[in-house]
């Protein structure tokens, strides 16, 4: 397994985010871009079951980090991941379940689903990549905590709560105002010339990971009530060679396209809906 330094726990827990500086190197950067954008309309699925990036899978590091910052080693991989290459939605929005109720089993407990985002471009002097809101991750609303940009380099590595409000397509301010970080609402009122550009095509890649347990559980339920999720899985099919690897770094796999293959009712809902607890 590839160990990482520089995990900021401290940081994750309190603030709902970290970044993680140079987990990868140029080269590896620029074979992810090719990947991505070679398989794009070809490799349907998640990473995994994607020959050229299922090393962001099974190479051990984003399960360092996992471990780091949950201190606990049942980490799982349960299929959900993909290569997006689209400019992303910019309005705030958390990924978990009970995102809307603070009395969903998701707020009972710190919370052990992590989502990893790879940005294959670069975001710290140049528009395009991820909002935050600080401490929003104890907050039901997205309306709470102060926006900040990941701002990473290509090469590092952003890992953030699914229960953080987070939003895509953000906008860094031109040198000297780099350190002010705009609401996506704002910017429509900013001159244009104090916009940072966008560092070409925005390509990120996503992966998440969590431990057994059952936040686990429930946000796998989540995920089966969603139409986009039902397609990516049944399009996913994993090679013996890809769970090999994965196994062999200590990740632990739930092969969820599999649990879902003949059961009918799956994926009604489009958009976010409640499920019943």
């Amino acid at each position: 397994m590839r160990a990482v330094t520089g995990v900021n726990v401290q940081q994750y827990w309190e603030k709902g985010y970290t970044i993680v500086r140079g987990v990868y190197s140029q080269e590896e950067i620029a074979e992810f871009r090719r990947g991505a954008l070679a398989g794009q309309g070809k490799h349907p699925g998640d990473l995994l079951s994607h020959p050229e990036l299922r090393s962001v899978v099974t190479d051990g590091r984003m399960l360092d980090v996992a471990r780091q910052i949950l201190d606990r080693d049942d980490i799982v991989y349960y299929a959900d991941s993909a290569a997006a290459i689209r400019e992303g939605v910019p309005s705030f929005h958390k990924d978990n379940a009970d995102r809307d109720d603070p009395d969903g089993p998701d707020w009972g407990s710190p919370y052990t689903q992590i989502r990893f985002g790879i940005y294959l471009q670069d975001h710290y002097r140049h528009s395009g990549g991820l909002n935050v809101r600080e401490g929003s991750h104890n907050k039901v609303n997205t309306t709470e905590g102060r926006v900040r940009q990941l701002c990473t380099r290509a090469g590092d590595l952003g890992v953030w709560s699914m229960r953080t409000s987070h939003s895509a397509s953000g906008a860094i301010l031109r040198w000297p105002f780099h350190n002010v970080h705009p609401h996506y609402s704002q910017v429509k009122r900013l001159p244009s010339w104090l916009i940072a550009p966008k560092d070409g095509q925005r390509i990120a890649l996503f992966v998440g990971l969590g431990a057994d347990d059952a936040h686990l559980e429930r946000y796998i339920d989540y995920l089966k009530s969603r139409a986009y999720v039902i397609s990516n899985w049944k399009r996913t099919a994993w090679s013996e060679e890809a769970i090999r690897e994965a196994e062999a770094s200590g990740l632990r796999l739930r092969n969820v396209p599999a649990e879902i293959v003949g059961v009918e009712g799956l994926g009604q809902n489009v958009q976010h809906q409640p499920i019943p607890y």
